[in-house]
């Protein structure tokens, strides 16, 4: 996805927030600060691609403050608010065992995301919320036809607490007959899941855990390690988690393979790229 102007103060209030996670050194915040307007000045245009800025304001944060996860502590309230919530969406799918409301389950672990809705959102009440709403566009039909077809599904994560979510859809998943593989990154960035969180809720127990071999916000392909490219490569199918794998893989050139993005439309420029509103959920098959 191209940036929209929204985009720049976005990065701005994201930086000032995880900086403040990161150090509580002021100097050390106004000299990193400087470099992230620069990094703004020099890369924010038309055209240009939201996601590889992203990435390069997070890594810049990580590597002049010295510390390696800014949002370690984040991760784990993130953890607690899924499985306080586990038991109540478990009693929503068992009452309707479909895969759209699996599908539904598992974008509401998507608002689990302290990175795109800022650290003072009501999350908890967020999640509820957005199990019980409909999908606004709603590819769910085709994704089921997809299963019946493939024999390896490449599970593209996003946050830490919304993997809990993605347990029960992987677990649904495995119905289709389909091998499943979950991607996770290499080293933490924002509040993505690693390989650590997956194995703390259990998600090797129902697939192949991966990384994309490096910490880039959704997928650069640049960036992703020759392994990965090559388990992207080989997956019949495409399931990817959040606003930043649609930003990174809306802006790469696919091939004919199948892919679906799950999420949240948390964001301004993410609802209208998509054609939606603010908050509304989204099955999307995207090629």
């Amino acid at each position: 996805m191209k940036v929209h102007y929204e985009c720049a103060s976005c990065f701005l209030r994201q930086s000032r927030e995880a900086l403040d996670l990161a150090t509580d050194d002021e100097d050390l915040k106004m000299q990193v600060t400087e470099k992230i307007n620069k990094i703004l000045c020099h890369e924010f245009r038309k055209g240009a691609v939201s996601n590889r800025i992203g990435t390069k304001i997070h890594r810049t944060i990580k590597d002049e403050t010295g510390n390696p996860d800014p949002y370690h502590d984040l991760r784990e309230k993130s953890d607690e608010i899924a499985m306080q919530f586990l038991p109540q969406v478990e009693k929503i799918l068992n009452n309707d065992k479909s895969l759209k409301n699996y599908l539904k389950a598992a974008i509401a672990g998507n608002v689990l995301d302290f990175g795109a809705l800022g650290l003072e959102s009501d999350i908890e009440g967020l999640v509820m919320s957005t199990v019980e709403k409909d999908l606004s566009i709603d590819h769910s039909g085709k994704l089921e036809m997809e299963l019946k077809k493939a024999k390896n599904v490449l599970y593209l994560a996003d946050n830490v607490g919304e993997i809990v979510f993605d347990k029960l859809l992987i677990k649904k998943l495995h119905e289709y007959d389909v091998e499943v593989t979950v991607a996770l990154k290499k080293d933490p960035i924002l509040n993505d899941a690693c390989m650590k969180e997956a194995l703390d809720v259990g998600l090797d127990e129902v697939a192949t855990l991966t990384t994309t071999g490096t910490d880039s916000i959704g997928i650069i392909y640049g960036d992703i390690s020759d392994d990965f490219k090559q388990e992207f490569e080989d997956a019949d199918l495409v399931i990817a988690k959040g606003l930043g794998n649609y930003e990174g893989l809306t802006s790469m050139e696919l091939n004919d393979k199948p892919i679906f993005c799950l999420l949240n439309a948390k964001c301004q420029p993410i609802a209208r790229d998509i054609g939606v509103e603010v908050g509304d959920n989204v099955v999307l098959k995207i090629n």
